[in-house]
């Protein structure tokens, strides 16, 4: 029994140590990636320093209305997610994409993901980048409960709401987050394990979207640096504490489109994340939704009958001011 025990301990310790070799070398791999990869890591847009820290702001296309893009959790390049929905409409509106801490080519940091620091954080990046409101902003998934807040808080900045699938607050009710299983992503990527599986950084604006072929090697480029970053496991952190104090501020007045997917990629059934909408935008004064029988990230997929019936919606509303 004894020689049995000690054959065991002797082969997982060579299991174990196999192990801890292939994350030492895969590490050692990614940090070498990264260095290779540094000349193709630029900014494309404007850096601006805000509570302390490089914060990305891209701006495209000069019309009157200026639209703000807000990505969701997780989403490695804001800027190159929404491109092929933006680059619809940027020939009549100023486009705006501000990449929060931790995503793209802002800088990862140490800063609260409580709601109002998030947003005190995107409206000092847009006011240092020149960028005055009113605005009508573009959020997708979790940010839709930032550009509530924004609009409960300073109603004469936001003109309107698109929802690109965006979260309510009600979606995060009773919603289940596996903090040890994000956790466990966020070694995966630091440790570079993620460049070994097949088609990660396959994103749907890499699958379905317009990007060109440079586009596309930068999309990967920036998802093996901004993948799991800390900023993005602590805004999940603070989500249903965030999501609950735009609860409790009520539905502002301000007029909403939303386009609602499929629920496939929201951690919802279709039917449960099609309700959530549903009721939400029947409490709006001025409140459209779209039904599109896609997966969670519409704007790359259905972007152009977004981007057709946005434009439709934002006339509307000029229609509206001056009757």
């Amino acid at each position: 029994m004894k020689k049995m025990l000690k054959h065991m301990m002797i082969i997982f310790t060579i299991i174990f140590g196999v192990f801890v070799l292939l994350f030492i070398a895969s590490f050692i791999n990614h940090k070498i990636q990264l260095s290779k990869e540094d000349k193709l890591f630029i900014p494309t847009g404007k850096i601006v320093e805000v509570n302390g820290h490089q914060m990305h702001v891209y701006i495209e296309g000069n019309g009157d209305e200026t639209l703000v893009f807000m990505s969701g959790g997780g989403t490695s390049s804001s800027i190159l997610d929404f491109k092929s929905l933006y680059s619809l409409l940027s020939d009549k509106y100023k486009i705006v994409v501000v990449e929060k801490a931790g995503y793209g080519f802002s800088e990862v940091t140490n800063s609260a993901r409580d709601i109002d620091t998030i947003l005190s954080e995107t409206r000092g990046a847009l006011l240092k980048s020149g960028v005055e409101g009113p605005y009508m902003l573009f959020p997708h998934s979790m940010s839709g409960i930032e550009a509530l807040y924004w609009a409960q808080e300073y109603p004469d900045e936001v003109k309107a709401i698109i929802g690109l699938d965006m979260a309510v607050p009600a979606a995060y009710e009773g919603y289940d987050i596996n903090m040890p299983l994000i956790r466990l992503g966020a070694f995966v990527a630091n440790t570079g394990l993620t460049r070994w599986i097949p088609n990660l950084s396959e994103s749907d604006a890499i699958k379905y979207g317009t990007l060109s072929d440079e586009e596309k090697e930068l999309y990967k480029v920036i998802f093996y640096r901004r993948t799991s970053t800390k900023n993005m496991i602590n805004e999940v952190n603070e989500i249903k504490t965030n999501a609950k104090k735009v609860e409790e501020g009520g539905m502002p007045y301000v007029p909403m489109l939303l386009f609602s997917s499929n629920g496939q990629g929201t951690g919802w059934d279709g039917n449960t994340w099609n309700s959530i909408q549903k009721d939400f935008i029947s409490n709006a004064d001025n409140g459209k939704l779209i039904k599109l029988a896609c997966s969670h990230y519409v704007h790359n997929i259905e972007n152009e009958r977004i981007a057709k019936e946005s434009e439709k919606f934002m006339e509307s509303l000029k229609l509206l001011k001056t009757n």
